[in-house]
């Protein structure tokens, strides 16, 4: 009973393991299989019909999301800005570029991520060209705003054509220590007296860009308008992805949402338009979610009051994916100044950063239901990374003080197993003793386990306690961003993919028939032979997962061999003593 009982356990595991793993590729897996092209030469592509559009009279087909009142014909700008070249900024985290027309980010380099594994390029998080689309869009609608004209989007005059960290300067941030800052300002003015600086803040080891619109009024008129904030996308697939073997989770890729009521809320590119997002809030968020890296719009401020926002969800013509906010309606009165911003953020999930720009942002990092324990895994790894600095040795000592935590459970059980192996000969003597005597068998070996204080089925808790631990550790290596691309030592070069000389799934083999030989054998030759197999069924399956993973099961091995190895021995003595002092 207790044998047949441990090999459903272990059959369980596996078969719980792999069905969650196509449970998840199905929900959230991509169905865009084509392959990514390689980043083209950054390019002005016009993106204009893709923007905002207040006219009531807009066509059914605009992608633009409609302003509170309709807008006006906007006057001409004073600006006569031909060239469209764009503009490069280069931070120590960026390489971005913008378009004059509309001040669009059409291009972000990511200089602390490569492409891949083997590439020494950047990671290319959003562009516009000919292969793909994935832009962050902003501008001013409504009644005045330059990109409700039927002009077409404002094309902005710039001082120069690039910026880089020594055009920052130094300011105080909210701790008081001194940061470069650097801003790229932008000019649009009307022929009637309006200008408006469209700003671009960056600061030097900050992901985050503030877009700020400062609208002067010299004209005699009011002037209305409302900021909005896209970002859209192609349905392209994730190059976020990476191959960490054939059992690849399909992580979600897609529109996301949050409000401080709503956390989190996912949107398939599919449910753009079917289950389109329509929610105002204030200390929202809009976003759009890839593995390992986030593109997020945070609505700010009209001064220095947050406003309430409107998030939204569309599908253009072209079938682009489309999610932004829009802010109520800016009243500027002649003679005066009023400003707007919003945040944006484009880049690697990393939780602390996220949490602190949008209540909920950092949900974005997607454990599945088993989150809690994933959190407090990662937790653990952060902490061990800050001491060892290497996430390999960090996921070993994480594995101890795991071992450790369940040390008593598991010793109980394991002293159980231990009784369990010392009276197998006597089990063995009672069924050829009794032969077919099912029930008179039954009923020796049950009074046996009695007598012996055995419980038959504690050997299978450790497989219960390490299954939810191994499935979570699996999410945080492969949504942790801090976990691509980290090296071990020696040939394990990526903790988040396979081992590529299957080295340690063989040591994994090795340690799981070691664990097995000190654990009691079934008596049934059949049930033997079945339970010898599984080391190597579990050997195959591990080939495929990530090496952190792997690495994680060796360990726990390790220490569960020598661990049962003291109890056997103890167990075995203890027996002895009793048998001779009896005797």
């Amino acid at each position: 009973m207790q044998q047949w009982a441990r090999f459903a356990i272990l059959g369980a595991m596996f078969v719980t393991a792999y069905l969650l793993i196509l449970a998840w590729q199905k929900d959230y897996g991509h169905a865009n299989t084509a392959v990514q092209p390689q980043a083209a030469a950054v390019v002005s592509h016009d993106v204009s019909a893709d923007l905002p559009n207040s006219q009531s009279t807009a066509a059914a087909s605009s992608d633009v999301p409609q302003a509170n009142i309709a807008a006006q014909q906007t006057p001409a700008a004073t600006s006569t800005a031909a060239s469209q070249q764009l503009i490069s900024i280069q931070t120590d985290l960026y390489h971005l570029w913008i378009n004059p027309k509309g001040g669009d980010i059409v291009r972000i380099e990511l200089l602390n991520h490569d492409q891949s594994k083997n590439s020494d390029q950047p990671f290319v998080m959003l562009e516009s060209d000919a292969k793909r689309t994935y832009v962050a869009q902003s501008g001013l609608i409504g009644l005045n705003g330059p990109d409700s004209s039927r002009g077409g989007r404002p094309v902005f005059d710039v001082e120069k054509s690039a910026y880089t960290l020594t055009d920052a300067k130094e300011t105080k941030d909210k701790d008081g220590k001194l940061v470069k800052t650097l801003t790229v300002p932008m000019v649009y003015k009307t022929t009637d007296g309006v200008e408006i600086i469209k700003r671009f803040t960056f600061k030097q080891g900050d992901y985050p860009i503030v877009v700020s619109y400062q609208v002067v009024n010299r004209s005699p008129q009011n002037w209305q308008g409302q900021m909005f904030g896209q970002i859209k996308r192609d349905n392209s697939e994730d190059p976020g992805k990476s191959d960490q073997g054939i059992f690849t989770l399909g992580t979600f890729l897609g529109g996301a949402w949050g409000t401080p009521e709503e956390h989190y809320n996912k949107l398939k590119f599919a449910n753009f338009s079917d289950e389109k997002l329509n929610v105002e809030a204030k200390g929202g968020w809009v976003a759009m979610v890839q593995h390992y890296f986030v593109s997020a719009w945070i609505p700010g401020h009209f001064g220095d009051q947050a406003y309430t926002a409107k998030l939204e969800s569309r599908k253009s013509a072209d079938n682009m994916n489309i999610i932004g906010f829009t802010s109520p309606t800016i009243n500027v009165p002649a003679g005066k100044t009023m400003t707007v911003d919003a945040t944006f953020y484009s880049g690697p999930k990393i939780q602390s950063e996220l949490k602190d720009l949008a209540v909920g942002l950092n949900q974005t990092v997607d454990y599945g239901w088993l989150w809690p324990i994933a959190k407090l895994l990662f937790i653990g790894l952060q902490f061990f990374h800050n001491i060892v600095g290497n996430w390999g040795w960090s996921i070993i000592l994480l594995t101890v003080l795991v071992k450790l935590i369940l040390w008593p459970l598991s010793s109980k059980s394991y002293r159980s197993m231990a009784k369990m192996r010392v009276i197998a000969p006597e089990m063995q003597r009672m069924k050829e003793e009794f032969g077919e005597d099912r029930m008179r068998f039954s009923q020796e070996m049950m009074a046996l386990y009695k007598r012996e204080q055995v419980n038959p089925l504690s050997g299978c808790l450790p497989l219960l306690l390490q299954m939810p631990i191994f499935l979570a550790l699996y999410w945080v290596l492969m949504e942790s961003v801090e976990l691509r691309h980290a090296p071990w030592m020696l040939w394990i070069q990526d903790l988040s993919a396979m081992d590529p000389w299957f080295i340690l799934p063989l040591l994994m083999g090795a340690t799981m028939f070691i664990q097995q030989m000190l654990n009691p054998q079934p008596a049934d030759p059949m049930q033997a032979k079945v339970f010898r197999i599984m080391p190597i069924i579990f050997t195959v399956f591990m080939l495929f997962f990530p090496a952190g993973l792997v690495l994680y099961w060796i360990v726990n091995n390790t220490i569960t061999i020598t661990q049962q190895w003291f109890i056997n021995k103890s167990v075995a003595k203890a027996r002895e003593n009793k048998v001779e002092t009896t005797s």
